[in-house]
């Protein structure tokens, strides 16, 4: 008999998980309250130029990591050309000076020990740990649910060799390792790698170098909601159906089991299982009810705080601005205010690379910001005072930005400010999160949760929510959720390629 599932969100989770239970046989339903496939996977068009509002590299886009097969098996690489960076990140200091995360850990290590020879043995300590994790790759064949002894001992071969420096590494944050320098302008600038300031551990660092050298992380061309289509196009070519612009108000539940969905519409779809690809908190609380919850979910909803919300700043710009870095963070003299907040350095990023994101001899520019959701929700209860700070934002951001490109202020041809209310209205998201659970030196390897909840059978939930965020987790997600339906069923789970 076959197997119908219903699938609440169309985000990459959701996508992920209607591909893989589609070739496993099962008659699976998506449904979506947006119009469009990705979630937070995104991007918008503003007069010719499109905005991006996810993917700035993608783990597995290159062969040599267990990642790149489920992008393949999702058909979202294929024909799609990737650009892998010399440099991840460029950080500017006020003196002069520029610190440049090559890529290569070589050349990475002789920018370095130019920059700051005193330091010399920490700056090898760094560009060691690239090297050591650039052969890094666990096995993601199974999920962890499936996971027996044999494989336990498999996993703990495979990471042997790294244990002791994913230890010492998850332990330590960037800006801690940072406080280490004697140079002033890298203990200042190395904490600023990951984009914001946050108490990342230094392994995240060394990880999103090493997939960098290997050539496994590049940019996609085409962006985001390219390859949310890509994947959307692989799901319907397998018989799968999207439903857009039908929100799920209620998970219908009968004796302990979850049956079916129930829209804003008023009606109801009934279905063997129900997977939420949704917002984690929405589904367990609204959706739900809050029936079915334990301690560690009551908990880990009440007290971890979310990863910060962002407000993004886009530019489009009528300047050819290719020969500059792909991205680069200034460190500010004088703080921009941005919600009610001070900060201290700008984050650009220059989509020249990519030509599909502007007419030719244009550009597109992206400030980000790490933001307080409160502060705006607050802003967004009075349209008048929210439209007004974020004409604020934009104008500080170009003010900023003419100094280093001067007459790019008459360029601009058009500017649009995301906030995290932008991402709440269109995702859902709680608190306008754009990567759900933080990672930090206290909660590396906590992030997960169970993908069911106590006292609902048939029930699954899949996405960031539960696995962290990035596109690896939550694409890995949806595959592991039907291979743990198979393997309940007695059935063997299947994969192929388009």
């Amino acid at each position: 008999m076959t197997k119908s599932i219903i699938i609440v969100g169309a985000g990459i989770a959701g996508l992920s998980a209607g591909c893989y239970g589609q070739m496993n046989g099962c008659q699976t339903k998506i449904f979506e309250m947006h119009n469009l496939p990705g979630g937070l996977c995104t991007s918008w068009k503003r007069k010719g130029y499109t905005f991006d509002g996810c993917i700035h590299w993608l783990v597995g886009s290159g062969p040599g990591n267990s990642l790149h097969r489920i992008w393949q098996e999702l058909g979202a690489l294929q024909g799609r050309d990737i650009v892998n960076y010399e440099a991840f990140m460029h950080i500017t200091g006020n003196n002069g000076k520029t610190l440049v995360l090559y890529t290569d850990p070589d050349r990475l290590e002789r920018h370095l020990k130019a920059l700051s020879p005193a330091d010399a043995g920490l700056i090898e300590e760094l560009c060691d740990g690239v090297r050591l994790f650039a052969r890094f790759d666990p096995p993601m064949d199974k999920p962890r649910e499936l996971c027996g002894l044999f494989d336990g001992l498999r996993m703990i071969v495979k990471i042997l060799p790294f244990m002791k420096a994913m230890g010492k590494y998850s332990k330590t944050s960037i800006p801690d390792f940072a406080a280490r320098f004697s140079d002033p302008f890298l203990r200042e600038a190395l904490p600023l790698a990951l984009y914001f300031e946050q108490p990342y551990p230094m392994f995240a660092l060394l990880m999103t170098l090493a997939w960098m050298h290997t050539g496994i992380a590049g940019y996609p061309i085409g962006g985001s909601l390219d390859l949310a289509r890509a994947i959307e196009r692989r799901y319907l070519g397998l018989g799968g159906e999207i439903r857009y612009r039908s929100r799920v108000e209620k998970i219908l539940v009968e004796n302990g089991r979850a049956e079916g969905v129930r829209l804003a519409d008023g009606t109801e779809h009934r279905a063997d299982v129900v997977i939420s690809a949704a917002d984690g908190r929405s589904t367990i609380f609204d959706m739900l009810d809050g029936q079915y919850v334990d301690e560690e979910i009551r908990t880990r909803y009440a007290e971890w705080p979310v990863f910060p919300p962002v407000v993004q700043v886009s530019l489009g710009v009528e300047r050819d601005i290719s020969a500059e870095p792909h991205m680069v963070t200034y460190l500010l003299e004088e703080p921009i205010a941005v919600g009610g907040e001070a900060h201290r350095h700008l984050v650009v990023k220059n989509y020249s690379f990519d030509s599909t994101m502007a007419p030719a001899g244009k550009s597109v520019l992206q400030v980000l910001f790490a933001s307080n959701y409160g502060t705006w929700k607050e802003l967004y209860a009075d349209r008048e005072r929210y439209e007004a700070e974020k004409q604020a934002v934009a104008i500080a951001v170009i003010d900023r930005l003419e100094r280093r490109f001067p007459g790019l202020a008459d360029q601009v041809e058009v500017v649009d400010v995301a906030t995290p209310m932008t991402t709440e209205r269109y995702t859902g998201n709680w608190q306008g999160s754009i990567m759900a659970w933080p990672t930090s030196t206290e909660t590396v390897g906590k992030e997960e949760m169970r993908r069911t909840l106590p006292g609902l059978e048939d029930f699954y939930m899949v996405g960031q929510w539960v696995e962290g965020g990035g596109l690896p987790p939550v694409v890995a997600s949806g595959r592991d959720v039907i291979h743990v339906i198979c393997h309940k069923d007695g059935r063997p789970f299947v994969t192929c390629l388009p």
